[in-house]
């Protein structure tokens, strides 16, 4: 009972990191609500089910757990991102050493962004079905 309630609060905590992450830019999102799923999957079985049914995340969980793929747009509007921020870090004077360390901890989360597949096969179209299913609705 006790872990029960643990995963519960480590996934609200997750939920609340993720939905800043969503509007803060050097805050990641995905990896927050990855997290949340996997403590509701462990705690609350109707909001791992409402995690994995949103709108916005869902796609995004369900994606990285069944297929071990992000998104193309979610990959290029994180690195679409990172690149104006690592310019108002110089625009703002930051020490040159911590612009390094920006510079290199962004350029290696974009790397691991552009080595994650950007979709799954889906069956014998390879996922133009799906794809078109999307943007139809």
């Amino acid at each position: 009972m006790k872990a029960r309630w643990l995963w519960l609060v480590l996934g609200f905590l997750s939920v609340g990191c993720g939905l800043v992450g969503a509007v803060l830019p050097m805050v990641p999102t995905t990896p927050f609500l990855l997290l949340a799923a996997f403590a509701f999957a462990r705690s609350s079985p109707r909001l791992h089910r409402w995690l994995l049914s949103h709108r916005y995340f869902g796609p995004l969980i369900t994606n990285w757990q069944q297929h071990g793929s992000i998104d193309r747009k979610a990959k290029f509007s994180a690195i679409g991102v990172m690149v104006p921020m690592l310019g108002l870090t110089w625009y703002w004077g930051a020490a040159p050493w911590l612009l390094a360390a920006q510079a290199i901890v962004l350029a290696v989360v974009a790397a691991w962004l552009l080595t994650r597949p950007d979709h799954h096969a889906s069956g014998p179209d390879d996922g133009r079905v799906a794809r078109s299913k999307r943007t139809s609705t």
